[in-house]
C-alpha cells in the first residue's frame, strides 16, 4: 500500500508540474490566439472624448480597439490581424515634426501655411521622406520663405506630449492639445478600401476611421511624402 501511495502521490506531482508548465508557456508565448485577442473594452475618457469629438465634426464611421501590451513587439502581420485591418498598409502611425531652421516669429502653430510644428500620418510600411515635406512647404508659401528655412526633424518625444497631449505611440491627429497642422501622406489616400487604423491617445488604443471622413473633418494637407 505504502508504494502505491508513493506513486499516486509522485502522479500527482507531476500533473501538477506539468499544468504549471504548460501555464507558464501560455503566459510567455505571444500564441496566435492571444494575437487575435483585442481586448474590446474600450470605455475610458479617452474614447469617450474622441468619439464626441468625431461625431460632433461628421466622422460617424470609426472604431476603437485595445491590444495587448506586447502589440509593438508584433509582425505587422500579427498587427493586422489583431485589428482586422484590410492589409498591413493600413496600419499608420502620427508623428510630430518640428521645423529647426524656422524664422525667429515662427514660434507656433498658428499659420498652418508656416507653422513650426506639423503632424505627419504616414503608414507603418513608408519610408517617410523629410525633404518631400521641405518641398511641399516651401512651394505652398510660394517661394516667399528661404528654402534653408524648412528643416522638418522628429520633435523631441517630450515636445511631442506637451503639443499633443500624448505620450509616445499614443499619438492621435484627432483632438490635440494643440491645432496643429496635419500632413496626411498621400499614399494613404490611395488605399482601398478607405479605412486605416492610427493611434487612439492611449498606447493600447488603435483608432480606426474612414479616411474621407477624416479629411473633411480636419482638412489636411495632402502630400507624396514617403517611399515604399
Amino acid at each position: 500500500m505504502r508504494m502505491e501511495e508513493a506513486l499516486a502521490e509522485l502522479e500527482r506531482v507531476q500533473t501538477q508540474l506539468l499544468q504549471r508548465i504548460s501555464k507558464l508557456e501560455r503566459s510567455h508565448l505571444p500564441s496566435p490566439s492571444s494575437q487575435n485577442d483585442t481586448v474590446e473594452d474600450t470605455a475610458t475618457d479617452t474614447v469617450a472624448r474622441l468619439s464626441s469629438i468625431l461625431r460632433s465634426n461628421g466622422v460617424p464611421d470609426f472604431s476603437f480597439k485595445r491590444v495587448p501590451s506586447d502589440y509593438y513587439d508584433w509582425p505587422l502581420e500579427a498587427r493586422r490581424d489583431a485589428l482586422s485591418a484590410a492589409s498591413i498598409h493600413h496600419l499608420c502611425k502620427s508623428i510630430v515634426l518640428v521645423n529647426t531652421q524656422a524664422p525667429a516669429n515662427v514660434v507656433d502653430c498658428s499659420d498652418r501655411k508656416n507653422s513650426k510644428y506639423y503632424v505627419v500620418v504616414v503608414q507603418y510600411t513608408a519610408r517617410f521622406n523629410a525633404e518631400a515635406v521641405k518641398n511641399f512647404l516651401y512651394s505652398l508659401n510660394n517661394g516667399s520663405i528661404a528654402k534653408k528655412k524648412f528643416n522638418m526633424r522628429l520633435a523631441p518625444e517630450e515636445t511631442s506630449m506637451e503639443l499633443t497631449g500624448y505620450g509616445h505611440n499614443a499619438v492621435t491627429c484627432i483632438g490635440m492639445k494643440t491645432d496643429i497642422p496635419v500632413i496626411l501622406d498621400e499614399a494613404i489616400v490611395k488605399l482601398t478600401p478607405d479605412f486605416f487604423w492610427l493611434g487612439g491617445g492611449e498606447v493600447d488604443l488603435k483608432l480606426g476611421i474612414r479616411t474621407s471622413q477624416l479629411i473633411k473633418f480636419i482638412n489636411p494637407f495632402i502630400v507624396n511624402c514617403s517611399s515604399n
